[in-house]
């Protein structure tokens, strides 16, 4: 019988691919926060963590999105609604690649009979509450900004087709658009 040395190099080599097939295995899930099961959530048979921070809707139906917008650039809508008693969507927009030094205004429109088609064409500038707001690009054309929505005027679980869409401010041109996302009111 032969022995095999194996140096140490090779030893870190191997190592290395066992934790990357490991780290990459869909049978374990390592949690980063605690998990507990309420009273709703066992109703719901949904698990929701025990982190700090705001209390989000849960993700099925589609209480929160992440809106991808594409066009002369690229941008990314998170949509998150709180577990609250508030009706509020947080609207957190961040666009790049766009002309620098530019205001650009997020837009919607929402088709209020659910199909998957969103072939609304009502848009409403959105902002802070019920104030447009701008997002103004820096010098290399990469721009943020926080906004909400109230939806207090319609009940709980009402859902609608949404897609978005990034204007120019001064020419009203249409920068980015996203493609239809379907999305529940919570609470």
């Amino acid at each position: 019988m032969r022995r095999v040395w194996i140096t140490l190099g090779a030893r870190v080599v191997l190592l290395a691919c066992a934790l990357t097939v490991a780290a990459c295995s869909t049978t374990q899930q390592v949690p980063t926060a605690p998990m507990v099961v309420t009273a709703a959530a066992a109703t719901a048979t949904v698990l929701q963590p025990t982190e700090a921070g705001p209390p989000w809707g849960p993700e099925t139906p589609n209480f929160n999105l992440e809106a991808v917008l594409h066009g002369q650039g690229f941008g990314l809508v998170k949509f998150r609604q709180p577990n609250d008693d508030r009706l509020i969507i947080n609207l957190d927009v961040w666009v790049r690649d766009l002309e620098p030094n530019t205001a650009y205004s997020l837009q919607r429109a929402v088709d209020t009979i659910p199909d998957g088609a969103c072939t609304s064409t009502a848009w409403l500038t959105l902002g802070k509450g019920l104030t447009p707001q701008s997002i103004i690009t820096d010098d290399r054309g990469i721009g943020r900004e926080d906004l909400f929505r109230d939806v207090s005027g319609f009940p709980v679980g009402k859902t609608f087709d949404i897609h978005f869409r990034v204007i120019k401010n001064a020419s009203a041109e249409v920068a980015l658009t996203s493609g239809c996302y379907q999305f529940a009111i919570s609470q």
